[in-house]
């Protein structure tokens, strides 16, 4: 998917992102990494594995200089401008169909190049099945294979060779026609054609004279099994770039807009901002909108990973691409194509995926210069066995030099990082985890604190009625009656909380005459002919003259001591009761502290409240340090004496007053129900409002990480271990090629290990 089009005019200040064609290795990437960033006012990323650059322009540059940049290099970009958000820009719909035919024809040419293979290779090793002309019957069946089959790596190769670059197929190319050549010289000028001769095989490349020794399986196996590691690499790829392709193909395709109170199905491209449109049950949600009528439960499960469906109505946010799970909805528009949450998360995806780690930098440095040294190294090896006192042997010599030249082909290095960036970052959207970067990695595996802001990230955020204490003569559900009745009046978040407690006990309200609000104090009014108030101690004493008793002012001090507030209940010139509400702990919030205890994480509650208040929260889940009464401002002093006391920092919030404390922190993960302020602040978006998916995104990124480690060290060593047995003249070239293809493709299938990644909210439950 593109993130911006690209238009003719100039671009500024802009990040664009250009689908590369003819990319062969990570040696292509970065020869079109440095062509890009040559550009004044550009800075280019271009990742060999997800075939995009990564283009952020600040300046007077067009498109021209960007797409010629790219073709100078000796390759192409795909002419796309379709704006994301369009079926058209989706991966799986655009260039996708385009992979899937090229991939199909990566098959034909195996398939046609391994039956012709086949018995060239087993005429090779099998002296018994060597008849007279066995040797004419291989060249004819090798030849196509030579030829046609490996005519990729040729190509690529002489484009290389006209931009005075060398990549992996260079060292392809010239390996098989080396082993070709060779045969053909020995064939028509040597021995090797001579009618009944014949010749064994081994795994070790055998001396003897140059002359009566043909290669033509070397060329052949090579070729099939390069061609094999490529077409499995590229249905790898495919499967690990699946994630974002399954994520942007969960919008719906078209709507049911009300017209003039008539419902009018249309495509999803055609919604507009605050149009209301119907969505029934089991449908999708076109767009990020608000409900205007009725109510239901919305399945996020899709989008965020979170099982539980989440009940919605008249007022409540609803996401794209959720699903109505109850009732008949209308809501109206209030984001639609790339600004809409679904885009969002996607066009993170990419970016993170586009993107490199420093790590990964290092394998394209030494890819870079790797071709170069190997073909050095190549010509060297020939040298030393064409001038070796004890054998001086030509077909030694050769069959060494081809080994090295097959065997050291660098293509597992370029695809160690990307591909488990494309598979991790891919399972973490389907687990409502978005990492912003491949920068984020590395902070990931240092951090050693993690600071938890406490409102709406420990903590609903919400109040809620917790506990109902009535006076020793009143009745409580009378009690609920009558305080609930009147709450309902008010819009006060406290008033609404009470009124929804009440209503959830089952009590029905009574209707309220002569309200009126006393702003920040209480409400008062006439509920069945009683005079009700409700509110603090000293609207009930100094407005009204009513003294509560002391068992109501305990029950008022106990509330107060945990943190919560209390809410006192009158009628008829007596208090009647108390109702306690708070902002409830997340009943997944101890878990979630548990989880981070065994990542080897010190938490830390960070909130406003008083310091007994944060202590009873704090010892309700499982958190030994506190800091408390700190104001919003603060926060991020909070974060910066942790980090001067030598501690790597992590801190999760969802409030703008959160923002700069992400930005400070070493790792700043932020709710996704929180505010765009945090989440732009923010190395990490946790979708879910599950505080266990800040130890999921920690766990999957360390996951990750590992995974790149563990491919960046196969890759390596098995260039190091390789190269030294086929400059020694140990190893046949027809298995080098073999060992080199089945290097790519564990680097790949080690990366698909990320996608079985399962969420501890999963294990769990």
């Amino acid at each position: 998917m593109t993130t911006t089009s690209i238009p003719d005019s100039s671009l500024d200040h802009r990040d664009v992102s250009l689908d590369i064609v003819g990319m062969t290795c990570a040696s292509c990437a970065n020869r079109i990494e440095k062509r890009l960033n040559k550009i004044d006012g550009v800075t280019a990323t271009v990742n060999y594995a997800t075939e995009k650059a990564k283009v952020t322009v600040d300046g007077d540059v067009d498109r021209g200089q960007l797409v010629d940049a790219v073709r100078a290099a000796g390759y192409d970009v795909i002419d796309r401008a379709t704006p994301l958000g369009t079926d058209a820009d989706a991966p799986g719909t655009g260039t996708d169909k385009s992979d899937d035919g090229a991939t199909a024809a990566l098959r034909v040419r195996l398939v046609a190049t391994a039956l012709l293979s086949l018995p060239v290779v087993l005429l090779a090793m099998i002296p018994t099945f060597q008849f007279d002309g066995w040797q004419w019957l291989s060249l004819t069946l090798a030849a196509p294979v030579i030829t046609w089959g490996a005519w990729p790596f040729h190509r690529a190769a002489w484009v290389n060779l006209r931009h005075g670059a060398a990549t992996m197929d260079t060292l392809i190319s010239v390996g098989t026609i080396a082993a070709f050549g060779w045969s053909l010289y020995a064939l028509f000028l040597g021995d090797a054609g001579v009618i009944g001769m014949r010749h064994g095989f081994s795994f070790r490349p055998e001396r003897g004279m140059a002359s009566s020794q043909i290669y033509l399986e070397v060329a052949a196996g090579v070729t099939v099994f390069i061609l094999a590691g490529r077409y499995f690499e590229a249905r790898a790829k495919r499967r690990s770039g699946a994630a974002l392709r399954t994520l942007l193909e969960l919008g719906a395709k078209d709507v049911a807009v009300l017209r003039d109170g008539t419902e009018v199905r249309i495509p999803i491209d055609e919604l507009a901002v605050d149009d209301e449109f119907v969505v029934r049950p089991g449908e999708k949600i076109a767009t990020d909108g608000i409900v205007v009528d009725g109510n239901s439960a919305i399945d996020a499960s899709l989008l965020t990973g979170e099982s539980v469906p989440v009940e919605v109505g008249p007022g409540d946010s609803v996401t794209g691409a959720t699903v109505n799970a109850g009732g008949r909805l209308v809501v109206r528009a209030t984001r639609i194509g790339a600004d809409t949450a679904l885009a969002q998360i996607a066009r993170l995806v990419e970016d993170a995926q586009t993107g490199k780690a420093q790590i990964q930098r290092l394998a394209d440095r030494v890819s870079g210069v790797f071709v170069p040294i190997v073909i050095a190294l190549a010509v060297a090896t020939l040298g030393f066995w064409l001038t070796a006192a004890t054998t001086g042997s030509a077909t030694a010599a050769f069959t060494a030099a081809v080994a090295v030249l097959i065997i050291a082909c660098p293509c597992a290095l370029g695809l160690a990082t990307p591909t488990a960036l494309m598979v991790g970052t891919g399972r973490g959207a389907q687990l409502g985890i978005l990492i912003k970067g491949p920068e984020v990695l590395e902070s990931t595996r240092r951090i050693d604190t993690i600071v938890l802001d406490k409102t709406g990230t420990v903590t609903t955020g919400k109040m809620t009625l917790v506990d109902v204490a009535a006076a020793t003569d009143t009745d409580q559900d009378e009690l609920l009656r009558l305080a609930g009745s009147l709450e309902h009046a008010s819009e006060h978040p406290i008033a609404a909380a009470i009124a929804a407690g009440v209503q959830a006990r089952g009590v029905e309200l009574a209707p309220v005459a002569a309200f009126a609000n006393t702003e920040g104090l209480g409400v008062h009014g006439i509920v069945d002919n009683h005079l009700v108030v409700v509110g603090r101690e000293r609207f009930l004493a100094n407005d009204w003259s009513i003294r509560p008793d002391a068992d109501l002012l305990a029950v008022r001090d106990r509330a107060e001591s945990a943190g919560r507030t209390a809410v006192f209940v009158a009628w008829d010139g007596a208090a009647r009761g108390v109702l306690v509400v708070a902002d409830t702990v997340k009943d997944s919030s101890a878990e979630a502290i548990a989880g981070m205890r065994s990542l080897g994480l010190r938490p830390v509650l960070l909130t406003g409240d008083n310091e007994r208040a944060a202590r009873a929260i704090a010892a309700e889940i499982g958190i030994d340090d506190v800091i408390a009464e700190v104001l919003p401002a603060d926060k991020v002093d909070a974060v910066r004496r942790l980090q001067a006391d030598g501690r790597v920092v992590a801190m999760v919030g969802d409030g703008v007053n959160d923002a700069a404390a992400l930005a400070q922190a070493d790792l700043g993960l932020a709710m996704g129900t929180g505010t765009d302020a945090a989440i732009e602040a923010s190395d990490l978006t946790l979708v879910r409002g599950d505080l266990r998916a800040a130890v999921d995104a920690i766990r999957l990124a360390r996951r990750t990480l590992g995974t790149i480690k563990g491919n960046l060290f196969w890759a390596f060593a098995y260039n190091v271990a390789a190269l030294p047995i086929a400059a020694a003249g140990l190893l046949n070239p027809m298995l080098a090629g073999a060992a080199m293809a089945f290097s790519s493709v564990f680097v790949v299938t080690n990366s698909l290990r990320l996608r079985r990644f399962r969420s501890v909210a999963v294990t769990a439950a």
